[in-house]
């Protein structure tokens, strides 16, 4: 790898376990110092499915972080992959419980997924003050920042298509498995070499038997339905919204509620019932689309594998007519007719009312 700095992590033997402070964490130019390594598996009660070894762990540079964790690259038993670590502060218990709780929730639900458009497990190490979860690499990073790169309303509709597909089957299977993303988002969605997409980071997912309120929620206001956002009871529905606004991310490559702060995003959403707006000549069959996912009412938000059979027919319609999509409307027979019945076309140019 180029410019990377690789370097085997060292045996902890005799020390302490302990959480660090923020201020710890903040001035550490690396948390990988802090894994524990006994120079072999470390495995606690229950761990032995997925307990990493960590003395075949090597961590290089990082390329992503968050609130509470960094993100590596990284070498695990001679693989390329991503090294997820996460902080516990020291002086908030409720804050490091709380990541705890998404760690290990993040795991389990990360072992029973097996998916091509869905990010592969490989290993994880549970041991204070750091727990790091280990997956595969994806070399074309997220979505978000291919999308940033990109000029605005210049990706081939052929390519929306392709890519909206991908993080459709990947959230139909998920779906299946009776687990809510919650954080579904362009952030959120990688890329490997040939421009399949994965989806990616299930720290906040749970299954929808156990989702309840939102109350305490801490996803990204942007793509978050208006009943997460006011705290209410929700559904997998809430990721059919989060894909109705990357699927407007894909046709505009621009961020949603560009101009607005997250806080005023989401109190325009739940308030104003507003949306991005679609661009001029987006085709109706899109609008229509996006405008069932991101519907107000969930019950009027369709399932992904509606949302699934339209675009395959999306794909089949253009590799029979390139020009399938220039006039906006498709035939009163297309199969969209018949996933999203009801589909009303909005004024592009204002907020969608549902």
């Amino acid at each position: 790898m180029k410019k990377s700095y690789w370097f085997k992590q060292t045996a902890s033997n005799g020390k302490r376990e302990r959480r660090l402070s923020l201020g710890e964490y903040k001035r550490a130019a690396s948390w990988s110092k802090y894994l524990v390594s006994s120079g072999a598996a470390i495995k606690g009660e229950g761990e032995e499915e997925w307990s990493a070894d960590m003395s075949q762990l090597y961590i290089g540079s990082k390329f992503a972080s968050g609130r509470h964790s960094r993100i590596y690259r990284g070498i695990y038993k001679q693989r390329d992959v991503a090294i997820k670590l996460i902080s516990q502060p020291e002086e908030d218990r409720d804050l490091a419980a709380l990541l705890e709780k998404h760690f290990t929730s993040e795991v389990s639900l990360l072992l029973r997924l097996n998916h091509p458009n869905i990010i592969t497990f490989i290993a994880a190490c549970k041991k204070p003050p750091v727990f790091c979860i280990i997956t595969e690499y994806l070399p074309g990073g997220s979505l978000r920042r291919y999308l940033q790169q990109q000029e605005p309303y210049s990706l081939p509709l052929k390519l929306v298509v392709k890519l909206a597909l991908d993080v459709a089957l990947g959230m139909q299977y998920l779906h299946a498995q009776g687990i809510i993303h919650r954080d579904l988002k362009s952030e959120n969605l990688l890329l490997d070499e040939d421009m399949h997409v994965k989806v990616a980071d299930f720290g906040i997912s749970c299954l929808e038997s156990q989702s309840g309120r939102a109350k305490g929620f801490t996803g990204t206001y942007r793509w978050m339905a208006p009943e997460m956002i006011k705290g209410k009871n929700h559904t997998r529905k809430v990721d059919v919204y989060s894909f109705g606004i990357v699927l407007w991310e894909l046709l505009t490559a621009l961020t949603p509620f560009d101009g607005m702060t997250a806080e005023q995003a989401a109190f325009a959403v739940c308030q104003k019932n507003a949306r991005p707006p679609f661009p001029a000549a987006c085709p109706t069959a899109f609008c229509k689309l996006i405008n069932r996912c991101w519907a107000n009412n969930p019950n009027k938000r369709p399932h992904f594998e509606d949302i699934v059979t339209v675009l395959e027919s999306f794909a089949e319609s253009l590799e029979q007519d390139p020009e399938f999509f220039s006039s906006n409307e498709p035939p009163r027979h297309h199969i969209m007719w018949q996933c999203l019945p009801k589909c009303t076309v909005f004024k592009r140019s204002t907020a969608p009312r549902t």
